[in-house]
C-alpha cells in the first residue's frame, strides 16, 4: 500500500548521506517507497494473485482492495497489509509463493529501484532490508539482484505446504515490530545507516547510528537496468505490466472479451489459406510488419533448393508469423509441442530426437523436399537477449537465410515455463492488439557457411551459429549469452527442462519451434 502525506521528518533527507568510504558500514532499509521507487506494494500482491490463483483471486484481491486502503490509512498500516495478504496468498502452495517470488517478481522489482537509496545501499559492504512485505515475497530477489546479507520480513503462517494468509507472531513487520525485529537480528552491534519512508520507519531508524528519509515527491526516475549488478534475463508470468487497482480490474474485464478474439484469430490463422492469413491478422487486429526482402520458394523447375530459416525465439508461434510473412505454410522442427497446439496450428512439424546423427539425416530430407525453419536457441526468452545458437543447423546446408522475430505485448505474455504451455497461443492473441516484426536479413554468404561455398575451407558449425546469433542481435539491438534452455528452466521452474522425446510425426497440423 501506499502512504499518507507525510508530516516534516526528523530525519535528512536520504540525498545527504554520503556514500563515500561506505564498505565498512552496514546499511538497514525498507523496501516500499525507500529501495522501490514506488510505494504501494499492491502491484506486486496482485501478480501473486494471478500467478497462484489465476483470475479469480485476481478478483478477489481487487475486491478486497478498498478494505485494505480504508484499514491501512484510517486503522492501521499492518491491518491494510494482512489483507492484502490474505487475498493474494491464502490456500496457495508455499513452493507456488516462492516460484513466484524466484521467477516473477524480480523483472517488476529492477524497474523500480530507487536511485538515492540505491547509491548508498549499494556503497555499504553489509545491507539488509527490513520490510512489511513477506519475507518470502521479496528475499530471493532482494539477495540475487541487489546483494542483499540480510532480508527481515513478515512471516507467514503455514499449514500442511500451504500458506494460510495470516501472519506469525509479532505480526506485519511495522512501526515497533520493525525496530524489535533490527535488534534481534543485529543485537548491540547496531547498523550505521537506516533509510526508510514513512513514520512508521522511524522507531528502526532511530536505533541506526544515521537516519536517512526518503521524500515521496518529487517521484524520481528508477535506476537503469543497466546499472544494476544482474541483470533479469529470464522470467516468468503471464501479465505484461505492474498492475495498478484500475489496471488489475482492466485486465479481469478484459479476459472473457480477449479470449474470444483470442479463438477467433486462431481460427482465422488455422483454417483459412497462407496467403490470406496477414489480411485476416490485420483484420482482427494482429499486426505483422515485414522487413527486408524474404527468399523465393523453393521450386524444381527452377532449381531453386529450400531455404533453412533461421529464427531468433520469442514465442512458439514464431513459425506461424514466418508463414504469415511468407504467404506460404513453412515446415518448422521441434523438440515438443503439445497436441492441442497441433491440432490448432496451419503448418507442419516434425519432432526431433535428439539424436544428433538421427536429426542432421531428418533435416536434410526435408530441405531437399522444401523450405524449413528452426529457432536454434531451442527455447524462447522474452528480454532483449539472445541464448546461444545450436550448431547443428550450419552443417547441413548453405542455402542460410536469419530472420529476426520480435513481439509486441501490451497485456499477457505468450510464453511460461511453469505454467499450461497449450494456452501460449491462446494468451498471445488475447492481448487487444499483439503484434509481430518478423525482418528477413541476406542470405549467408557462402564463405560464412561451413562448406566454404562449396568451394571448401569453411567455417566451423560453431563460428557460423555464433555469427548468425550476433547478426540477429545487432539488428534487434539486443545482447547475446551463453545461456541455454536448461539454465532458462533451472532459473524459472527448477529443472532442465527436459521434455519426454516422441517419435517422429509429419503431420500435416502441426505447431512450434
Amino acid at each position: 500500500m501506499g502512504d499518507a502525506k507525510m508530516i516534516a521528518s526528523p530525519f535528512p533527507a536520504v540525498e545527504k548521506c554520503s556514500s563515500k568510504d561506505r564498505g565498512g558500514d552496514t546499511v538497514v532499509a525498507d523496501l516500499d517507497g525507500t529501495l522501490l521507487c514506488g510505494r504501494s506494494s499492491f502491484p506486486y500482491f496482485a501478480h501473486m494473485a494471478f500467478e497462484t490463483g489465476g483470475v479469480l483471486r485476481l478478483l478477489a484481491l481487487i475486491l478486497l482492495a478498498p478494505l485494505a486502503g480504508v484499514l491501512y490509512y484510517l486503522v492501521s498500516e499492518s491491518a491494510g497489509i494482512q489483507v492484502l495478504i490474505f487475498a493474494s496468498m491464502a490456500g496457495a502452495r508455499v513452493s507456488d509463493v516462492e516460484a513466484v517470488a524466484r521467477a516473477v517478481l524480480p523483472k517488476f522489482y529492477c524497474s523500480d529501484i530507487h536511485p538515492e537509496s540505491w547509491r548508498v545501499f549499494s556503497a555499504c559492504g553489509r545491507r539488509c532490508v527490513l520490510t512489511a512485505n513477506p519475507r518470502i515475497m521479496v528475499e530471493a530477489f532482494l539477495k540475487e539482484y541487489l546483494g542483499a546479507d540480510i532480508v527481515v520480513g513478515t512471516e507467514l503462517v503455514v499449514w500442511r505446504g500451504r500458506a494460510t494468509g495470516l501472519v506469525r507472531s509479532p505480526g506485519v513487520l511495522v512501526g515497533e515490530n520493525k525496530a524489535a525485529a533490527l535488534r534481534e537480528a543485529f543485537g548491540d552491534a547496531l547498523p550505521e545507516i537506516g533509510i526508510g519512508d514513512r513514520r512508521t520507519d522511524y522507531p528502526f531508524m532511530r536505533l541506526c547510528k544515521e537516519g536517512y528519509v526518503v521524500p515521496a515527491s518529487p517521484s524520481p526516475r528508477p535506476v537503469p537496468r543497466e546499472e544494476l549488478p544482474k541483470p533479469v534475463v529470464f522470467h516468468d508470468g503471464r501479465l505484461v505490466q505492474k498492475p495498478s487497482p484500475a489496471l488489475a480490474l482492466l485486465t479481469v474485464l478484459w479476459i472473457p472479451i480477449g479470449f474470444v478474439l483470442a479463438c477467433l484469430r486462431i481460427a482465422a490463422g488455422a483454417l483459412l489459406p497462407m496467403r490470406v492469413v496477414y489480411h485476416a491478422f490485420r483484420a482482427l487486429g494482429v499486426r505483422v510488419t515485414v522487413k527486408g526482402t524474404p527468399p523465393p520458394p523453393a521450386s524444381r523447375e527452377t532449381g531453386q533448393s529450400g531455404v533453412l530459416f533461421i529464427c531468433s525465439h520469442r514465442t512458439l508461434l514464431d513459425p506461424i508469423f514466418l508463414s504469415t510473412a511468407l504467404g506460404r505454410p513453412i515446415t518448422a522442427v521441434t523438440y515438443s509441442v503439445s497436441r492441442l497446439s497441433e491440432i490448432l496450428s496451419p503448418i507442419r512439424t516434425v519432432r526431433l530426437t535428439r539424436d544428433r546423427a538421427a536429426d542432421a539425416a531428418m533435416i536434410r530430407r526435408l530441405l531437399a523436399e522444401g523450405d524449413l525453419v528452426i529457432c536454434p536457441e531451442g527455447t524462447t526468452c522474452r528480454e532483449p537477449f539472445l541464448l546461444r545458437f545450436s550448431a547443428l543447423f550450419a552443417e547441413l546446408t548453405d542455402e542460410i537465410v536469419p530472420v529476426a522475430m520480435e513481439n509486441q505485448m501490451s497485456m499477457f505474455h505468450g510464453t511460461t515455463a511453469r505454467g499450461w504451455k497449450a494456452l501460449d497461443p491462446f494468451y498471445f492473441f488475447m492481448n487487444p492488439s499483439p503484434g509481430y516484426v518478423v525482418t528477413f536479413l541476406r542470405k549467408l554468404p557462402g564463405e560464412l557457411t561451413c562448406n566454404g561455398g562449396g568451394g571448401g575451407g569453411g567455417r566451423s558449425s560453431h563460428e557460423v551459429a555464433n555469427y548468425i546469433q550476433r547478426l540477429i542481435a545487432s539488428t534487434l539491438s539486443y545482447e547475446c549469452t551463453s545461456f541455454t534452455r536448461k539454465d532458462k528452466y533451472k532459473a524459472l521452474a527448477g529443472n532442465d527442462g527436459t521434455v519426454v522425446s516422441k517419435p517422429n510425426i509429419d503431420e500435416k497440423k502441426a505447431m512450434g519451434c
